[in-house]
């Protein structure tokens, strides 16, 4: 069987979060590299993939996915087993929760954390541009009453959605390992439990990651 191909460069945040997704199901996988300098993404042969002419874009076989939280919802869902169970689809209390924190993400944290990102990284050394000081401010204080409210959740239950890792913990990912890498990485150690979950999130995926390779 063909691998899935993932359309976009492993540096992009949301392409990131799919190869995620793959990386813990164990799936194998084709990564097809789009010269965005090139505006490779406005070119009808990648807007047939994504009709926004943004990344990525998804082929499993005949289907053709974009948006990457539906991508992951989708790999997730194909490759459940009982030890990769990141949806909790068989329980409806659990499933809701893990929605409800995926959106979190996308609406309130992501929105917080990507323009530090952005400024901090992406804009000056992707493109030149120097970072906008008052946009990086902004942002942390938006990231901190976020990060308040993760905290209260946070000193009451292991991972977002419970005491399970799941998809909404996947999600944070590719912003989150970006932001590690600003000026701003210890505002983390103002909320305890926002770090330990981190940490415990981040070892744990790789970790299971590491398993599934083989011994050399």
């Amino acid at each position: 069987m063909a691998p899935v191909k993932v359309f976009g460069s492993a540096r992009f945040t949301n392409v990131a979060r799919v190869l995620v997704c793959l990386e813990e199901v164990g799936v194998a996988y084709e990564v097809v590299d789009i010269d965005f300098p090139a505006k490779e993404h406005k070119k009808p042969e990648h807007l047939a993939r994504n009709p926004f002419g943004v990344i990525p874009a998804f082929q499993d076989g005949d289907l053709m996915l974009f948006e990457s939280r539906a991508i992951a919802k989708y790999i997730l869902r194909k490759y459940r087993t009982d030890e990769v169970d990141m949806l909790r689809e068989g329980n409806l209390q659990e499933a809701a929760m893990v929605d409800v924190w995926t959106e979190v993400e996308a609406h309130q944290y992501n929105r917080a954390l990507a323009p530090i990102v952005m400024e901090c990284i992406i804009y000056p050394t992707a493109y030149g541009i120097p970072t906008n000081q008052k946009v990086v401010d902004e942002g942390v204080e938006k990231l901190k009453k976020v990060l308040e409210v993760y905290e209260a959740r946070l000193s009451e239950h292991e991972y977002l959605a419970g005491n399970f890792i799941s998809l909404a913990d996947l999600s944070h990912f590719p912003f989150t390992c970006r932001f590690m890498e600003t000026p701003y990485a210890s505002l983390f150690d103002s909320f305890p439990s926002v770090k330990a979950w981190w940490g415990e999130a981040h070892v744990e995926a790789f970790d299971e990651e590491d398993q599934r390779q083989p011994a050399s």
